[in-house]
């Protein structure tokens, strides 16, 4: 009898289990994210894992997304590519999430771009890239070439004079596209090839004195630069002997596009200013949206319980603005298609939902990209940025090479 009861209170509790569960289900949307959190990514990645969580948060405590609060559901790439990919079959097919919300790289994005494919799955990618790519799962509020790179350009060009060009960058896919579409766009302002000079080194890659001695001698005729696609921590070396070498922003100015002000809490600012950045927001924007953002994120971390997170020093930059925009851009879909649906949400954002967030209007176009702003700033001592131009309203198109003329 005492068996026969303890069976039947067993399973009793196991059919309150799954009813819970059900329940806890129904009131919950699964979300990805799918970042570097440990590796050489990291020192970047790792603040969008923070900036999603805040986000979803926000969204949470108004009641969530079609009545359904964000459960999200974090997973670690580890700067290791292949993983990447495992990690986005894990949050499809096994955690069933609805969205996914992630990478940096674009090797990383190649890596799951067939995984959304396979299983009609449905990421946003939220950091500048290469373009002469678009797919139907993928959602890019990254910024285009013609976003920040060929911007950037024009402002070396045209308001600093410069005639030769040394591109710097890590040794993959992004810096190595960007390159070819800024090498034609070069050849457009007619900068003549012997002024271009192209190198790249390994992620993580350390020594960067042989490199910082050619620049020196490159620069010696006074009317040279660097644009720089070096990405995740090996900017830290790299910035250390440009310092160590006595190179300024008057002699030879560096436009980096993958150095923010979150990179920037690692390197020796003071030695650094003058050199320029080209993003979609910076966080010395003065408007009330980018005032009230980092007010409730710094709050929130603040208040923070997420295991390891970093609290002190923290600051914001154009990849978890992004990212942020993207999320609210999901969630103006869903709620026009009244459905989490990939099908149905994929159409509505294709329609043109808008989000004026704090890097200012955005909205996302048929194509994928967004209609969104850039800037071009110079690095200050404390580690942010001075906006020197803007450009409101720039098309994202992601289709560049070969186009100029």
């Amino acid at each position: 009898m005492l068996k026969k009861i303890t069976q039947t209170l067993g399973a009793g509790a196991f059919a309150l289990g799954a009813l819970a569960s059900a329940l806890h289900a129904a009131e919950t949307v699964k979300v990805g994210v799918l970042h570097s959190l440990s590796g050489t990514m990291a020192i970047s990645e790792t603040s969008l894992r923070d900036v999603l969580l805040f986000t979803f948060d926000e969204i949470n405590a108004k009641g969530g997304v079609l009545g359904k609060k964000i459960e999200p559901v974090v997973v670690d790439g580890a700067s290791n590519w292949p993983l990447f990919a495992e990690k986005a079959k894990q949050l499809l097919e096994q955690d069933k999430t609805a969205v996914t919300f992630g990478c940096w790289t674009s090797v990383s994005r190649k890596s799951v771009l067939p995984v959304y494919e396979q299983n009609n799955g449905l990421l946003f990618y939220p950091v500048q890239y290469e373009g002469e790519e678009l797919s139907k799962n993928i959602f890019y509020t990254a910024e285009a070439v013609g976003q920040q790179a060929t911007p950037g350009v024009d402002y070396l060009l045209n308001e600093l004079g410069k005639k030769k060009f040394y591109l710097l960058g890590s040794d993959y896919v992004y810096p190595r596209t960007t390159n070819l579409v800024l090498k034609e766009y070069l050849a457009s302002k007619k900068i003549p090839a012997a002024n271009i000079k192209e190198v790249y080194t390994p992620f993580g890659h350390t020594d960067y004195q042989q490199i910082v001695a050619e620049i020196k001698q490159f620069a010696a005729s006074g009317d040279a630069c660097v644009v720089s696609t070096l990405n995740g921590d090996t900017n830290v070396p790299f910035f250390r002997e440009l310092a160590n070498a006595g190179i300024k922003s008057e002699d030879c100015p560096v436009m980096s596009f993958s150095v923010s002000e979150d990179e920037f809490r690692g390197l020796p600012t003071k030695d650094l200013v003058g050199h320029l950045g080209a993003w979609s927001y910076f966080m010395s924007l003065d408007t009330p949206a980018n005032t009230a953002f980092k007010k409730n994120f710094f709050a929130w971390l603040e208040k923070s319980t997420v295991p390891g997170i970093e609290k002190k020093g923290r600051v914001t930059n154009s990849p978890m603005v992004l990212s942020y925009v993207g999320v609210y851009l999901w969630k103006a879909a869903v709620e026009k298609a009244g459905s989490f649906e990939v099908d149905k949400v994929r159409a509505a954002l294709e329609s043109g939902v808008v989000f004026d967030g704090p890097g200012g209007k955005a909205t996302m176009q048929k194509n994928h990209h967004m209609t969104k702003n850039v800037y071009i700033g110079e690095t200050l001592a404390d580690g942010q940025f001075k906006i020197l131009k803007s450009y409101e309203g720039v098309y994202g198109e992601p289709f560049l090479k070969g186009t100029f003329k």
